[in-house]
């Protein structure tokens, strides 16, 4: 458990950078939530991204690579095996250069959301 922790510490670090663009619908020791400014016609907010501790994996969920699937065409293999569905990585271990690779693929998702005014 004790790498979850640091899994998701890192992982939380990467939405932080984005927090004060965005809404921060949950904040708690094991799970961080952004939100976009944008609401839907469901009348709720956008969602952009998430980190939560799991039972056996730290998940982290990325909506800009499900509303626009040509952001994953060139990431790592290895990274592509950490999905699950169209927009979740799941971790069990820490991995550096995965999280770096994530970090740019967090960035290059908000900028095309920012593009597509959905902030």
């Amino acid at each position: 458990m004790k790498d979850f922790d640091i899994i998701f510490d890192y992982l939380k670090n990467i939405l932080t950078d984005y927090e004060q663009d965005m809404v921060v619908a949950i904040n708690e020791p094991n799970h961080f939530y952004l939100n976009t400014h944008h609401i839907m016609k469901n009348k709720k907010p956008m969602y952009f991204a998430s980190a939560k501790v799991n039972k056996n994996y730290v998940s982290f969920h990325l909506m800009p690579v499900y509303v626009f699937p040509e952001l994953l065409d060139n990431i790592s293999p290895e990274l592509k095996k950490r999905m699950q569905g169209k927009s979740c990585f799941n971790f069990k271990t820490f991995d550096d250069a995965l999280f770096i690779e994530l970090t740019d693929l967090t960035r290059a998702g908000f900028h095309k959301f920012e593009q597509a005014d959905c902030l």
